[in-house]
């Protein structure tokens, strides 16, 4: 068990201590899509959904998220977040929207896993707001793209 971070030698859960790693900018970068009938993209596309502005409310909520993982994941540090930035694509011919997430911080441990919350949450809230009209969306390829920083430095995931 001692290769897990979060586990002691004796195999119980613990948070990892961080206190003597070194503070260095540390990024992440997640990605993640979701795919919608046709009908639902283009009220997507063309600002018509019932509930309003479908990306700005995402937006707003995934960034809310990426400050709210340690709430959610038991394990996590808090950190300051230093920087969010949430960028959405639409790809019409497929009906699917990427989102993907950039987090940043000046600390002791990486925002990897709030860059996979906060694509996650803003990926939820596009479910939220249109699911009156297509509940059939489905959300996959929720993946880190890459992350810097720290002692392990660059990592980039394979294409």
């Amino acid at each position: 068990m001692s290769a897990l971070t979060h586990f002691n030698e004796s195999g119980d859960a613990h948070m990892v201590d961080v206190g003597e790693k070194n503070v260095t900018c540390r990024v992440g970068v997640a990605e993640g899509w979701i795919s919608m009938k046709p009908e639902t993209f283009e009220l997507v596309a063309q600002g018509k959904a019932k509930k309003g502005d479908v990306l700005a409310v995402a937006r707003i909520a995934a960034i809310m998220g990426s400050k709210k993982t340690p709430e959610l994941i038991p394990l996590c540090h808090p950190i300051a977040l230093t920087h969010v930035e949430v960028e959405f694509e639409l790809f019409e011919k497929e009906s699917r929207i990427r989102c993907v997430a950039t987090c940043e911080c000046k600390g002791r441990t990486g925002v990897e896993m709030e860059a996979l919350t906060t694509v996650q949450v803003g990926l939820l809230t596009i479910y939220d707001m249109l699911k009156a009209v297509d509940r059939g969306m489905q959300m996959d390829g929720i993946r880190l793209l890459k992350k810097s920083g720290g002692k392990s430095g660059e990592w980039t995931a394979a294409s």
